[in-house]
């Protein structure tokens, strides 16, 4: 006979399974869900359907724009001050300018938007930090964790030692971000983590920009072709001056 309790727990879980994954949780319910996951091989199978699901819809062929209706955008657009406007509410609005306009939205109905990174970074944190989850190799050692890597990703993730400047390395693990695993090193300051996820980039350096979601602090860059980001409670000064010295170690 199945437990009617666990049932429900399960029917609730499913509901925050698809709200996690259109990164609509806040902390307490992205806890909730992380703690259910622990116990739970049918909501962690549920999960993994659903991270299924969303990968293979990512590769399915994206349509583009016709030629013609690009045409049609550049050719609508020039003519916009020469056609008498049309009153729209208290505004004039150009006829060939709104026909242009719609042409614009359609085009841009085209462009796959992709997740949002920094909400995705910062819920795989707060999971993480239940216990048991955040390392999947511990060692203070960056030449026994790097290697870890190796046969388990794609590509070989930088691990530097900061150990010397306050940022001792506690170990990494693999995560999923945007659909692909992704390493994580793991960093302690005091009695605080810290998450830095490192995945290829398609750019070679941007500069580093700071963030704030649901109580944690961020900060993201692009260096050696490698995207970073930073995740901790820290106070911004000091996640900021870690991602300074991660950045100036070679």
């Amino acid at each position: 006979m199945t437990d009617p309790m666990a049932d429900n727990a399960c029917a609730r879980m499913e509901f925050l399974l698809q709200a996690d994954h259109d990164n609509e949780l806040d902390v307490a319910a992205t806890a909730e869900l992380a703690a259910h996951l622990a116990q739970c091989p049918h909501c962690r199978a549920a999960q993994a359907e659903l991270a299924a699901l969303s990968r293979g819809l990512r590769e399915l062929p994206r349509p583009t724009a016709s030629d013609r209706l690009r045409a049609s955008i550049l050719a609508a657009a020039p003519l916009a001050p020469r056609i008498a406007p049309r009153k729209w509410g208290s505004r004039l609005v150009p006829v060939g300018a709104g026909l242009a306009l719609a042409a614009s939205v359609a085009l841009v109905a085209f462009v796959p938007r992709g997740p949002n990174l920094e909400a995705e970074v910062v819920s795989s944190h707060i999971r993480a930090l239940q216990p048991g989850h955040l390392t999947d190799v511990v060692s203070t050692d960056q030449h026994t964790v790097k290697p870890w890597f190796n046969g388990r990703l794609a590509y070989a993730p930088p691990v530097k030692d900061l150990a010397a400047k306050g940022f001792p390395l506690v170990g990494g693990r693999l995560d999923y971000v945007d659909g692909r695993p992704v390493a994580v090193l793991t960093y302690r300051h005091a009695l605080h983590e810290i998450d830095l996820y490192v995945w290829p980039a398609a750019t070679a350096t941007a500069p580093a920009k700071e963030a704030t979601r649901d109580g944690f602090n961020t900060v993201t860059w692009i260096q050696d072709a490698m995207a970073a980001w930073a995740v901790s409670d820290l106070e911004r000064s000091e996640l900021e001056n870690f991602a300074k010295l991660w950045r100036a170690e070679p």
